[in-house]
Parts: structure tokens; C-alpha cells; sequence
């Protein structure tokens, strides 16, 4: 069961509060006071020009659900079970596909996203910022380069923008 957090990255209650999935309760009130005080709206730095926003209002309250399952036993228990269930999930995808099959746009920041269609009209898509944190850099020219020799294949599911659709993105060292 993972949490969708305010960057569209997905976490489990464990990884919100900063704790290992064996992490006894001290470890996690650690982890929740810890994270309260990262989230919380009267502990955030003051700037008069800034109201506190929604995705802040959000953060905060999914470390609060996170700190109410974890600190029970049964609720804990209970998330640890659908945890796992829903790793064993497998997901479908309708195509494999690789970075060469998929269009480069260009931004004016020096960023640049891969996209490649989906059947319902929208895209499915990767930025340079998210394959650079696999170790795959995108030169300003869009050439992709790895510069690790150790590198392995890496297996990414994509999912559509719109509808349901997955692909998955194979990204190997000859690329």
C-alpha cells in the first residue's frame, strides 16, 4: 500500500517516517517527531509573501496517518499485510519499449522528456531528472550516455497520462 506524495512519487508509511519496515515503536516516534517537524505548518520557516500551501497541508497530514497505522499493532500489522500484497501485484503492460523508440522534447530549463504515444492519445513519459537518478545523463544535444561500466538493465513500468495503459521501459547499457 504506498502513498502518492505531493512530487508524484509513491512511499509506504515506513518510508514517510524515515524507518527500516522492522523498526521498533522508539524507532518510529523518532521518525514521526522527525517528520512532524519537517511537515508541520506552524514549524515551517515564515515568509510573509508564502501562504502555506496544499501539497504542505497534505505532507503533513499523510505523516500523521503514517504515525497513527505504525504506532498500533494491529493497524501496523494490518498495512504490513496489504504492504506486501501489493507487492506481489504484477503489473500488465501493453508494450516494451526502449528510449530510442521515444521522442525527445527539449525545454527551455536544459531539462528534456521522452514521451512515446499511447493509443488513447496521450503519452507516456520519462525526464532526464528521473534517468539521471538511475545514472543515465541526457547531454543538452539529447544524446543519452552511461557512464557507469557496471551498469545493469533497468525495467521500468510507465503509466499512460490519461488512461491505464503501462508500458515497459527497458533501458540497457548499449544504449
Amino acid at each position: 500500500m504506498l502513498v502518492s506524495s505531493s512530487n508524484t512519487t509513491q512511499k509506504t508509511y515506513y518510508e514517510i517516517l524515515s524507518v527500516e519496515e522492522d523498526a521498533g515503536i522508539d524507532d518510529i516516534r523518532t521518525g514521526y517527531k522527525a517528520a512532524l517537524l519537517n511537515t508541520h505548518p506552524d514549524k515551517l520557516p515564515k515568509q510573509p509573501e508564502l501562504t502555506v500551501s496544499d501539497d504542505n497541508e497534505q505532507d503533513f497530514l499523510v505523516v500523521q496517518k503514517a504515525w497513527d497505522v505504525l504506532s498500533n499493532s494491529q493497524s501496523r500489522s494490518q498495512y504490513d499485510k496489504e504492504l506486501a500484497a501489493s507487492r506481489r501485484k504484477v503489473d500488465v503492460v501493453a508494450n516494451e519499449i526502449e528510449l530510442e523508440d521515444m521522442n525527445l522534447e527539449h525545454s527551455n530549463d536544459g531539462e528534456h522528456e521522452f514521451l512515446y504515444p499511447c493509443r488513447c492519445g496521450d503519452y507516456f513519459g520519462i525526464s532526464s531528472v528521473e534517468l539521471k537518478a538511475m545514472g543515465v545523463l541526457v547531454r543538452e544535444n539529447g544524446e543519452v550516455e552511461i557512464n557507469d561500466s557496471n551498469f545493469l538493465p533497468v525495467s521500468i513500468i510507465l503509466q499512460c497520462g490519461s488512461c491505464s495503459l503501462k508500458v515497459r521501459l527497458l533501458i540497457q547499457a548499449n544504449v
